[in-house]
């Protein structure tokens, strides 16, 4: 196992050699309906909530997250944790109300309380000729 790694290693580059790619992923969501509120959660391990940006524009919504990448001391060995940003957007209905939308990011987890308004109905008159 160990001349595996010694192979490996043998290969990869240091830090201050690897070129520089930012990625963006594409957070995994889970929708729920529950009364008169959509609940989404999303997955943005690694942000903190100051680095959380939510917004609606043209009944779009969408979700950025930046991550820092750590400063480990050393020489690369063996790498499959990516390190990126996030970023990802839905389209809304006409019946959101996207002034009460709530964000709060816990333990990883982006969780978006989306409330529904209430449909209006207004009644047209009609007149006889």
């Amino acid at each position: 196992m160990e001349s595996a790694v010694e192979k490996r290693s043998e290969s990869t580059q240091t830090k201050e050699q690897r070129p520089v790619r930012h990625r963006i992923y594409s957070p995994a969501v889970d929708l729920y309906r529950k009364e008169d509120n959509f609940y989404l959660y999303a997955d943005i391990p690694g942000a903190s909530e100051n680095s959380v940006d939510v917004s609606v524009e043209k009944n779009v919504l969408t979700i950025k997250a930046a991550v820092e990448e750590k400063n480990i001391e050393g020489k690369l060995i063996y790498s499959e944790y990516g390190v990126g940003d996030y970023e990802r957007s839905f389209r809304l209905s006409e019946d959101i109300d996207v002034e009460n939308i709530q964000a709060k990011v816990k333990n990883g987890v982006l969780e978006l309380v989306i409330p529904v308004s209430q449909p209006s109905t207004k009644k047209i008159q009609v007149k006889a000729e």
